[in-house]
C-alpha cells in the first residue's frame, strides 16, 4: 500500500451484538501493527446516525430476542434472501445516508470497511448514486449469509468459510469479489499461554477438567439458574468458569446459587481476558456467535453449543456441527449426558481438536487486512486510468 501521511481507513461497526465491534477492533489493531502511517478510525454507525433512537432500538432488539425469539426467527428467515419485504426493511434500517456521507467526506478515508450489514448497505447506496468513489469492503461476521450483507456496489467481501463463499456466488456475487480469509479476531487469541501459570493466576487447578460457560443474560445463563443445578448430576468434580456479562445482579444470584455446589466455580462479570480463560479451559459452552466461534477455533477449544439464538446463530451451529468442529445439546438432559460422555472418554474432544487444527487459520486478521489494502491499491489504479 503506497501510504501517505493522510491515509485513513474508516471502519463502520455497531454494538448490536459484540461480534461486529470485536471484528472492527481486530482490524483496527492489525492496521496499527502493520501500517504505521495509516490511521484506523472506528465509527459506531448507529450511535452516530441515531444517538437518541439507538439505546431504545438496542433495548427492544434484545427484548425481542429473549422474549419473542420466534418473531426474530420469522424476520430473519423472511429476509434471508432478497425480496420486496427485505428491501423495505433494509430501507427502513438504513436511513441517514446524508449524515453518513458527511462524516465520510470529513474523514476522507482511502477505504471504508463495514462489519455491520446496514452500514454496508448505506455505503453501497452512496457509491451507486455516485456520491463517493472509494473502495468499500464488507466483512461478514457469521458463518452464514443473509441478504442484508449483500449489495451490488460492494467492492470486496471477506467471509469466514468456503460455504459462505459458495452461497454468495450462488446469489450472484462475482467470484473475484469474495475472499475466504476467516473471520478476523484480536491477536491476543493467537498467543500461546501457559495453562499452569494462568490457572495459578485465577485460583484454579490446572490438572482438573475445566468448562468455560459464556453467554451472559442472553445465552446459557439467562434467568434460568436451573441450568447450573443440572451440573450437580455430574458424577465427576469439574471446574467451571462462568462469564455472566455486565449484569451484576445476575452474577450475585449465580454466586449465591452455587455456594453449596460440589464443583468449583469461578464467576466473573464482563472480562477483557477471555483469551486467558479459554486457554485454561477444556470445553466451552456457549451460544455460537461468529466471533466467539472464531476465537475458540483459534485457541483449539472444543465448543458445546447450547441454546443458540434464532437466525444466524442457528445457521452457525449447523455449520459447525456438520463440519465436526463442535457438538450441540438440545436440552439440559442432553447437555449433561454429553458432558458425562466427554469426562468418561476423551476421544471425542481429541477428535474435535484435530479437526479444528486442520480447519482454523491463525492468519485470518492479516489476510483480511491484505484484502483491504489490495482494494485501496486497485481503486488508485482505476483512478489513475480514468485520469
Amino acid at each position: 500500500m503506497n501510504k501517505s501521511a493522510n491515509d485513513k481507513i474508516l471502519i463502520l461497526s455497531a454494538k448490536f451484538g459484540d461480534g461486529h465491534k470485536q471484528v472492527a477492533t481486530a482490524i483496527f489493531e492489525a492496521i496499527e501493527f502493520t501500517l504505521p502511517n495509516v490511521e484506523p478510525i472506528i465509527l459506531d454507525v448507529l450511535e452516530w446516525l441515531h444517538p437518541f433512537l439507538y439505546p431504545v432500538s438496542n433495548y427492544f432488539y434484545r427484548r425481542i430476542i429473549k422474549k419473542f425469539p420466534q418473531v426474530y426467527s420469522y424476520l430473519y428467515k423472511s429476509t434471508r434472501e432478497k425480496n420486496s419485504f427485505s428491501d423495505k426493511l433494509n430501507a427502513l434500517l438504513t436511513v441517514g445516508m446524508g449524515s453518513l456521507l458527511e462524516i465520510v467526506e470529513k474523514i476522507n478515508p482511502t477505504v471504508v470497511v463495514s462489519t455491520y450489514p446496514f452500514a454496508a448497505s448505506i455505503m453501497s447506496k452512496l457509491k451507486e448514486q455516485g456520491l463517493i468513489d472509494i473502495p468499500v469492503v464488507t466483512i461478514i461476521t457469521d458463518y452464514t449469509d443473509h441478504s442484508f450483507w449483500i449489495h451490488p456496489f460492494t467492492d470486496q467481501y471477506i467471509v469466514g468459510s468456503n460455504q459462505v463463499r459458495d452461497r454468495l456466488i450462488c446469489l450472484g456475487v462475482e467470484n473475484y469479489k469474495i475472499n475466504n480469509t476467516g473471520i478476523p479476531i484480536c491477536q491476543k487469541f493467537l498467543k500461546q499461554q501457559s495453562r499452569e501459570v494462568l490457572a495459578s493466576k485465577y485460583g484454579l487447578n490446572s490438572n482438573q477438567f475445566t468448562i468455560l460457560v459464556m453467554g451472559g443474560g442472553d445465552g446459557f445463563i439467562g434467568k434460568d439458574l436451573s441450568n447450573f443445578q443440572a451440573f450437580e448430576d455430574l458424577t465427576s468434580q469439574v471446574q467451571f468458569i462462568i462469564i455472566c456479562g455486565r449484569n451484576k445482579r445476575l452474577r450475585k444470584q449465580i454466586e449465591e446459587e452455587l455456594k453449596t455446589s460440589k464443583h468449583h466455580f469461578l464467576v466473573t462479570g464482563f472480562s477483557d481476558s477471555v483469551n486467558e480463560l479459554m486457554a485454561i479451559s477444556d470445553l466451552l459452552i456457549s451460544k455460537p456467535g461468529g466471533v466467539t466461534i472464531s476465537e475458540a477455533l483459534a485457541m483449539e477449544l472444543p465448543l458445546l453449543i447450547y441454546n443458540p439464538l434464532p437466525g444466524q446463530e442457528e445457521d452457525n451451529a449447523d455449520y459447525l456441527v456438520n463440519a465436526g468442529l463442535a457438538i450441540k445439546a438440545e436440552n439440559k438432559m442432553e447437555l449433561i449426558s454429553k458432558i458425562h460422555h466427554m469426562l468418561d472418554d476423551s476421544i471425542p474432544l481429541l477428535s474435535i481438536r484435530k479437526k479444528i487444527r486442520k480447519y482454523q487459520t491463525k492468519s485470518a486478521t492479516f489476510d483480511a487486512l491484505d484484502v483491504i489494502v489490495r482494494a485501496v491499491e486497485l481503486g488508485r489504479e482505476e483512478q489513475t486510468v480514468v485520469v
